[in-house]
């Protein structure tokens, strides 16, 4: 089983938690212009590469609330965390950056 820290309760177990899957997924800006293979891709087409990723994470069965985690997909280790108040430096200079999700949850 992982441990999970999550930034308000701790350290918790694994089953506390729900991964909201990549993060940092940009929404189509205009929504309703978009083609559906376009939407399609924006709903289901992932990366899906090994190595770390940013993801979300929602601590279902604590506090309810939403942060990010930055995960490597090969060793399962919990490199870092951040909220979406307060991001980590750390988490930023070892990803390529993409437009934020603002609402803390994903889309």
């Amino acid at each position: 089983m992982l441990l999970i820290e999550c930034p308000w309760c701790g350290p918790r177990a694994e089953t506390e938690f729900s991964c909201g899957g990549e993060a940092d997924i940009a929404r189509p800006y205009d929504a309703d212009r978009i083609t559906d293979k376009e939407w399609g891709d924006y709903l289901f087409m992932r990366k899906n590469l090994r190595g770390v990723h940013r993801e979300q994470w929602l601590h279902a069965q604590g506090c309810r609330r939403w942060f990010k985690a930055q995960r490597d997909t090969v060793s399962y280790a919990f490199l870092g965390y951040e909220t979406f108040e307060r991001p980590l430096p750390s988490l930023d200079s070892h990803t390529p950056g993409n437009a934020g999700n603002e609402e803390g949850k994903p889309s």
